[in-house]
């Protein structure tokens, strides 16, 4: 059973998150003894505490290095990060205005990182493999990654993506790229903030017509939509 995520950060050892981290907490709740698990860290300030996360799992390959869409030509990519967000660096972007406004007076700082496209980086992983859990979290490049992975190459069986930062267009985009490779909405996605949507390789016509829905709602009411979905 093999398990991905994207975005790794630190994984579940943050006290600022109350130690939760909902790709952590999925997997390591999971019952199945076959894991293999796969997360992706851009920051290489997070790789040992990663390390440390996944100690106690034999089956875990961790990678230092950005994801990017296919378009991105370059080796390396620019990101940038607080000081003050140490020793537990949650928020590394390539857009350092979006830094600034979460730590404003704070000493930004830029670091050259290592790029792999999102299609070599399934290619050399997954050809021919399920997935059963893919998610994905990278701070403003999510839409682009996503709308590049080739859903009917790669099986993946449930994908989470976060929804926090898109807006309508790239919503009903989504949404529409989900429902024509077989996926039906499921709730919230695996981010402990309810920050992601959960998409699930089975096809329903009403789970499909909510998620038609979701590019017009506010995510206020997306817990009274989950209860509606978890009636089907």
């Amino acid at each position: 059973m093999i398990f991905v995520h994207i975005g790794a950060g630190v994984g579940d050892l943050d006290p600022s998150t109350n130690f939760r981290d909902g790709f952590s907490e999925y997997v390591k709740k999971n019952k199945s003894e076959e894991k293999i698990i796969f997360v992706v860290e851009a920051n290489p300030k997070n790789i040992e505490k990663l390390k440390d996360c996944w100690k106690d799992y034999k089956n875990v390959k961790i990678f230092n290095f950005a994801i990017t869409p296919n378009d991105y030509l370059k080796d390396n990519i620019t990101l940038y990060y607080s000081q003050d967000d140490k020793p537990y660096y949650q928020l590394l972007s390539r857009d350092r205005n979006h830094v600034e406004n979460y730590f404003p007076n704070s000493e930004i700082k830029e670091m050259k990182i290592k790029t792999i496209k999102i299609k070599n980086f399934l290619e050399n992983n997954f050809l021919d493999l399920k997935i059963y859990s893919f998610s994905m979290d990278v701070e403003g490049l999510d839409y682009k990654i996503f709308m590049d992975i080739d859903l009917k190459k790669f099986d993946i069986y449930q994908f989470s993506i976060e929804f926090f930062h898109l807006n309508k267009e790239q919503k009903k985009n989504i949404v529409k790229k989900f429902i024509e490779n077989g996926y039906s909405y499921n709730g919230f996605g695996l981010d402990h903030n309810n920050l992601d949507w959960l998409f699930i390789k089975k096809k329903s016509f009403w789970k499909n017509f909510i998620s038609k829905l979701l590019p017009y709602i506010h995510r206020k009411h997306y817990k009274r939509l989950n209860k509606l979905i978890g009636s089907i």
